[in-house]
């Protein structure tokens, strides 16, 4: 008979996977770091076995063999189907008595929070919030893009951007210097050249995120339609928080609203006086900080709320990702 931990944490993003495996007191037994979580492009399966790979290296360093509850926050879990779909492919994996999935924005929540309520808006390729009571209640939204009424992330800037750079170069639209910023970047002499580029893959696609520090540069010199783009952003992410927090009745309680992901971590000045400005005429008891604890602690956290750990274990394990 294989040893048990209390709790295998898992936090799986689009770009890397995180795992932990947690004793009964939080002392924490063992990590380990993956791949990306991409089950849309590679399938439930493979995605599964890029986990699978940290996962055993972990309980191997351990020195288990399974844990009692598996806590997992997931990229691409973003409706509950997806969540069920992927609850039931871990449970076949046996690594735990039982699974609960979440989207991985409530890693990110829950990391920064001392207890599980608040509100977190994340924006990165993309763009998401979440928000938690202590009651097990959520606000959430599906998070899959434009069709879902989202607007922004690291993504939907760089298309904006490039949108309004190429109408100022033709004349359809107002005059912008990311009509030179953007191809300069990549070396090119204009607009039209950075278009040709993009659309035969002499650029990658995936080398677009590239340009969100250049709106961001072209914003800060002045560029009245960078700085648009950018109160824009300010504007989305005030207004998911603030509906997420109408949501769970915590509108007129001091809550904090948590802010992650690479474009928001960047501490962008107009960026983030715009969001606090928002949110102090919005929701004024809403506490906006920039979370920098990893997700997989929030992960873990979440596994021992689950398992019903005593407070000296969350702070046994906030002390190893928080030393």
């Amino acid at each position: 008979m294989g040893m048990t931990a209390r709790v295998l944490a898992v936090d799986a993003g689009n770009s890397k996977t995180d795992v932990a495996v947690v004793a009964a007191d939080g002392t924490v037994l063992a990590t380990a770091r993956a791949g990306g979580f991409r089950p849309p492009a590679v399938g439930v399966e493979e995605a599964m076995d890029t986990l699978a790979g940290a996962v055993e290296e972990a309980f191997t360093a351990a020195g288990v063999t399974s844990a009692d509850h598996v806590s997992a926050c997931l990229a691409n879990a973003d409706l509950p189907v997806e969540e069920e779909t992927l609850a039931a492919a871990l449970h076949a994996r046996a690594w735990g008595t039982r699974v609960e999935v979440r989207n991985d924005t409530f890693a990110i929540l829950r990391a920064g929070v001392a207890e599980p309520r608040g509100v977190a808006v994340v924006c990165g390729a993309g763009i998401n919030c979440v928000g938690m009571r202590p009651d097990g209640r959520t606000a959430r939204f599906p998070a899959l893009g434009r069709v879902s009424g989202d607007w922004g992330g690291g993504g939907g800037l760089a298309e904006e951007a490039l949108w309004h750079a190429a109408r100022a170069e033709d004349g359809r639209g107002a005059p912008t210097a990311l009509a030179e910023s953007l191809p300069a970047h990549f070396g090119l002499p204009s607009m039209y050249a950075l278009i040709e580029a993009l659309h035969l893959g002499h650029i990658l696609e995936g080398r677009r995120h590239e340009l969100v520090p250049v709106l961001f540069a072209t914003a800060a010199a002045g560029d009245p339609v960078a700085r648009s783009l950018v109160d824009r952003q300010a504007d989305e992410v005030a207004t998911m928080a603030t509906v997420a927090l109408t949501r769970l009745g915590l509108l007129e309680e001091e809550t904090p609203v948590l802010l992650g992901g690479s474009v928001l971590a960047a501490r962008h000045p107009q960026l983030d006086d715009g969001v606090r400005d928002l949110l102090a005429a919005r929701a004024p008891k809403a506490v906006p900080r920039v979370v920098a604890a990893r997700p997989v602690l929030g992960a873990a956290l979440l596994g021992l709320d689950a398992v019903g750990a005593p407070e000296e274990a969350h702070a046994r394990l906030r002390r190893h990702f928080e030393p």
